[in-house]
Order: structure tokens, then C-alpha cells, then sequence
């Protein structure tokens, strides 16, 4: 109803400004002195020229701009229906035999334009004014790092959206240029290096990177000078983001931590990927878990005959599920609700599925929640690993893909443990079984769940403080679709047997992440968040490795994999040993846990407990022989 009232104003604002127009016009030609014998002729055709006029500017589509947001392109419109309504009308009267003075059309029309289109810019130039008034109190200034397209529609979107409270007072830009002139009434006042200063002078409490088409490596040196400004930072998306292209205030986010990563991001050989996921029936273990459901997004991509979702949480199975169904509507899509510590709901799987290839992710993860309960990581990310393992075997499923992590290299804590564990059955089943099994290895994942960046997210948001176990602990990261897609690129070269390893990069201290943290939120580390060393929590240590020093190094066809030299373990030696670990996570005794751990990875080197001192054991000779070769 409202919004019906609002056309019905409109139309009656035009009925009078149409009518004025011919008014004046007359006026103006007759300098004054109006001839009545025209004059009459146009009032007798008053409202057929009114009607023919508002139906022309109706098509036009005058009657459903927003007033407050009318731009060229609504003037535009307005020319143009001016035009074509003041040619309808001379039509209208040539018919009717009714002839007035030529200046008189050209007139009307000038005047229509004006009279029309100044109304409506008049109306959005005094509600900019009155929206100015209100929120000049408190309004943020904002300096707009790019001069290009995008930084040009960011400068009028935030003029548009002036409840935002935000005023765009500079520009910087690296092109020497544009330095000096107005981009949309905002100046250009430096280049990349001028952050600091011109932050300072105006007073700048915001800035937004808008530069889509910048690579990463480029954004982090810009955030690394906007990181000495107290201003809170976002960034426009690049245009891998931008599928649209449209740049639009929705699509401005904050700065993430994976922009300062500053690497370039992956690229995948698709033809070698199609090859072996294409037309095949892939499975995804663990398949709602943030690597799982990041493997799933980018395997729909390559086509699968049947993708299946493994997984026994099953809200994010379903979420998983709704959403590749709307992005992939022709994807043959199956949500298995299973754990895969049961090994006959594995078989049954496998046997109705018959999977081509297979993605283990599913896996206990939380160093301090598996420290404190062993039995737990041995069930699922031992037993359980081996059921799937088994069941592939037996399945005839061709390639085998482990997700391990860099915690299995000499490792200090039993989830770690338990993932060497894992890598040794892949290797040792691999050289029976017609399955090519292959593991990859990789360091932190960010933002995946119970990922140090949402906890530190949630503490900032509290107030603080930021809590950082030891002030020299470092880490590898990366993000979750290189992770993903690394994996993806590793199953494609696997022959059976390999532990690929991911490049990483340089490792991150993370104090270091924490400060960047609080600065790209907007505030001063130690001064308006504290950081608070809490000590390394149980089975934790101050930095990882990616590979054991008998491993070796090898590189493979693709910069960012890697491959460690395989250690020969004897399969049937070390499921035996697996059966007595079985019988001893059933009975959940955690120190006797440690023991046959130590026994079968003898690189691990475990806390001592305070209920009793773990004794180094014997070694087993089928293990730890082939462990040290």
C-alpha cells in the first residue's frame, strides 16, 4: 500500500511539473504577452498530453527509481522519456489538426528535463544533506587504498549508504599519476608508503583495500604498512571472489589472516585430476568435517558419477549435502550416516557403494582432548582408519588417499602417535593390496573447526585477553581450499605407498598471528587486548616437523608437493600389534595405551604422567627395526 501511495505522488508531482512546463514555455515564446488562440488549443488537449505523457514516462520505468539514490542513469532516463513523450504528443496533435509553434515543443522538452529531472536530484541532494546532519557526529573516516574502478565504486557506494556513518576522505594509490586530483569529490593524496602519514593527518579511522585484481603477496605488503595505522581494516574480495564483478558494500568484508599468507594461490592441473575423478564413484570419509567438506566442493567440480559423504555427524552431512545439490544440480549425491570405527557398517558401505577412490579425513584432531582421552584416538583414528583401509582392500578400490598431519613426525602426544600409526598401515597394506594407498601430510589448516583463528576471534570479541601457550611457539599454516586441493593434485600422482607432503611455507609464530589479530580488528595488542601465555598445553610442543630423518626428500613434478621416501613396515607383524591395542583401548588403560605406542612408533616420546612413570619398553622387532632404516 505504501508503496502505491508513493507512485500515485510521483505522478501527481509530474501532472503539475508537465503542465508548468507548457506554462513557461508559452510564456517564454510569447515573451510574456501569451496568444490565447494557441494557448486555448493546448488547453483543450490538456489531458490527453498529461496522459500520454505519464503512461511514456511510466514505460520508462520514471515511477520506480529511488529518488534518494537517482544517479546518470536515471537522468538518462529521464531525457529520453522527455523525448520520446514530447514526440508522442506532436503525433497526438498532428492528428488532431491542431498546430502550435515549433519553439514550443523544443521548449517543453528542454523544460520537462529540467523541471523532472531537477526535482528528483533536488530531493536526493536535500536528504543526503539531512542524513549528513545526523551522522556527522559520529561518522567514521575512511581512506580507500586503490584508485581504479573498484576504489571509484566503493567512494559511491559509501555516499549512497550514508546510514553506514562512513565519509571517504582519501585515496591512495601507487600510480604517480592520479596523485593530486579527485576520484568522485575524494582526493588522491600518495602512494602505498604515504599510509602512515596521511592516516595520521586525516585523522582516518578505517580503510578499505579495494584493489580486486592485487595478488596476495601484494595485499600483505599494503596490510603491512595499513598494520602500523591504528585504523581497522577491510578489504574488497579479489576477483576469483567477485564472479559477478559487481562491487557493492555487501561484499566488503574485513581482512582475514589467510590474506596475510601472502601465497599465490594453487594451481591445479586439471587434466591429471579429471583423469581419475571423473565418471568415478569418489568417497570422502569424514566428509563433513572442514577438510572433508572443502574435498567434497572441489571433487564436484571434476564430475564424479556418485559422490558419497561419509560421516557421523549428521547435521554437517546435511548442510554439506543442501549445498552441493544447489551449486551442482546435475551431481549424483549420496550422505552416509556411519562411524568408521564399525567395521561391518564400513563393509556394508563399501560393498554397496563399490567406491573408485576414497579420501580418509575422518579423524579425532584436539592434541589436549586426545591426551586426555587415548582410548577414544586409538579406536577412531587407528581402528578406524584401519577398518576403512581394509574394507578398500577388500572392495577393490583403486586409489586410497590418507589425510595424516605434520604431528606424526616424531611425535610428542598421542594424536600424533596415532597418525603415524595410520601412515604405517597405509604403507605396509600397500605393498600387498592392488589399491594404491597414499597418505598426505600437512601443518594447521586455518579457520578449520577448533583452529587457533576462531578462538582467537571469540576472545577478541570478549574483550580479551588472547591466550598464546609459550610466546615462541611457531606453526605451519595454510588455508582449507589449498589444503584441499593440494590433496586433490597429490591423489593424482600417487602410485602406492608415497607420504606426500605439502609445502607450507615459512612457519608462523603465534604471538605473531595474535598481534596481527588484534590489529586487523582495530585494536592495540597489549594495550586494549592483552595477551596472556597460559603454558603448552599436554602432549604440545613449541614447533612441528614434516618429515622423520630417515624419510628423505624427494620433489615431485608439482612445486608444493613433495614426497617422503617410504619405511617398510611388515603388515601382518604390525595388525597383530594393532589387535593387542584394540584389547587395551576396549579396556581404557590409558598408561598401558602409551606403552604399546612407544613399542610401535618409537619416535614418540611421550609426557609422564602423574599417575605413573611410562617406562621405555622393548622394542618390537618387526617395528622398530624398519622404523629407524
Amino acid at each position: 500500500m505504501q508503496k502505491k501511495m508513493r507512485t500515485l505522488y510521483l505522478i501527481l508531482i509530474d501532472i503539475v511539473l508537465i503542465n508548468l512546463a507548457f506554462c513557461i514555455a508559452f510564456y517564454l515564446r510569447f515573451d510574456g504577452n501569451i496568444d490565447m488562440y494557441y494557448f486555448n488549443h493546448y488547453l483543450d488537449n490538456i489531458i490527453v498530453i498529461t496522459i500520454l505523457k505519464i503512461i511514456v514516462f511510466n514505460y520508462f520505468k520514471l515511477y520506480k527509481s529511488l529518488w534518494e539514490y537517482a544517479s546518470v542513469e536515471e537522468l538518462g532516463q529521464i531525457v529520453i522519456g522527455s523525448i520520446v513523450a514530447n514526440t508522442a504528443v506532436i503525433s497526438y496533435l498532428f492528428i488532431q489538426q491542431v498546430h502550435l509553434p515549433r519553439s514550443i515543443y523544443i521548449l517543453v522538452t528542454m523544460l520537462d528535463i529540467f523541471l523532472i529531472g531537477g526535482m528528483r536530484f533536488s530531493y536526493r541532494a536535500l536528504r543526503k544533506v539531512k542524513k549528513s546532519d545526523l551522522v556527522r557526529k559520529d561518522e567514521k573516516r575512511v581512506m580507500i587504498i586503490g584508485g581504479g574502478d573498484a576504489g571509484a565504486m566503493v567512494i559511491k557506494e559509501l555516499k549512497n549508504h550514508t546510514e553506514l556513518r562512513s565519509k571517504p576522505v582519501a585515496i591512495i594509490d601507487d600510480n604517480m599519476k592520479k596523485e593530486g586530483q579527485n576520484i568522485n569529490g575524494v582526493p588522491v593524496l600518495g602512494q602505498r608508503y604515504d599510509i602512515m602519514s596521511v592516516a595520521i593527518k586525516k585523522k582516518i579511522d578505517e580503510i578499505i583495500i579495494a584493489i580486486p585484481s592485487a595478488t596476495r603477496k601484494e595485499i600483505r605488503v599494503i596490510v603491512e604498512e595499513c598494520k602500523r595505522t591504528k585504523c581497522k581494516l577491510k578489504i574488497l574480495p579479489g576477483m576469483f571472489e567477485l564472479i559477478d564483478g559487481k562491487v557493492s558494500i555487501q561484499k566488503i568484508r574485513e581482512v582475514q589472516i589467510e590474506d596475510l599468507l601472502g601465497r599465490d594461490e594453487v594451481k591445479l592441473n586439471t587434466a591429471e585430476i579429471s583423469e581419475y575423478l571423473e565418471d568415478k564413484v569418489v568417497m570422502v570419509t569424514g566428509g563433513g568435517g572442514s577438510i572433508g567438506s572443502e574435498l567434497c566442493r572441489q571433487i564436484a567440480k571434476f564430475s564424479p558419477s556418485k559422490l558419497i559423504i561419509l560421516d557421523i555427524y549428521e547435521n554437517n552431512a546435511y548442510n554439506l549435502q543442501n549445498e552441493l545439490k544447489r551449486k551442482y544440480k546435475d551431481l549424483k549425491l549420496e550422505a552416509v550416516i556411519a562411524s568408521v570405527r564399525e567395521k561391518n557398517r564400513i563393509e556394508d558401505v563399501m560393498y554397496r557403494f563399490k567406491p573408485d577412490v576414497v579420501f580418509h579425513a575422518a579423524a579425532h584432531k584436539h592434541v589436549p582432548l586426545m591426551e586426555a582421552n587415548p582410548s577414544e584416538a586409538i579406536k577412531n583414528n587407528v581402528l578406524g582408519t584401519l577398518n576403512v583401509v581394509q574394507a578398500s582392500d577388500k572392495y577393490g578400490v583403486k586409489r586410497f588417499v590418507m589425510i595424516s598431519t605434520d604431528k606424526a613426525v616424531n611425535p610428542t602426544n598421542v594424536m600424533g602417535a596415532t597418525k603415524r600409526i595410520c601412515e604405517m598401515v597405509i604403507q605396509s597394506i600397500d605393498k600387498r593390496s592392488e589399491t594404491e594407498f597414499v597418505a598426505v601430510r600437512f601443518g594447521n589448516v586455518l579457520g578449520s573447526n577448533g583452529s587457533v583463528i576462531p578462538l582467537f576471534k571469540k576472545q577478541i570479541e570478549e574483550g580479551g585477553p588472547v591466550t598464546v601457550t609459550h610466546e615462541d611457539i611457531i606453526r605451519y599454516f595454510m588455508t582449507i581450499p589449498e589444503a584441499a586441493q593440494l590433496v586433490i593434485q597429490a591423489g593424482a600422482i600417487a602410485r602406492g605407498g608415497e607420504i606426500f607432503v605439502l609445502d607450507m611455507g615459512e612457519p608462523v609464530k603465534i604471538m605473531d598471528l595474535a598481534r596481527d589479530l588484534i590489529k586487523l580488528s582495530g585494536f592495540e595488542p597489549e594495550v586494549e587486548i592483552p595477551i596472556e601465555i597460559t603454558g603448552l598445553r599436554p602432549g604440545e610442543k613449541l614447533f612441528e616437523e614434516l618429515l622423520l630423518d630417515e624419510e628423505g626428500m624427494e620433489s615431485t613434478i608439482y612445486e608444493k608437493i613433495f614426497i617422503g621416501k617410504p619405511i617398510f613396515v611388515d603388515y601382518d607383524f604390525l595388525t597383530q600389534s594393532l589387535n593387542k591395542l584394540r584389547e587395551i583401548a576396549e579396556n581404557g588403560r590409558d598408561n598401558e595405551i602409551r606403552k604399546m605406542l612407544i613399542q610401535l612408533v618409537p619416535t614418540y616420546t611421550p609426557e609422564k604422567t602423574c599417575d605413573e612413570e611410562i617406562k621405555e619398553p622393548e622394542n618390537l622387532d618387526g617395528i622398530a627395526a624398519t622404523s629407524n632404516a
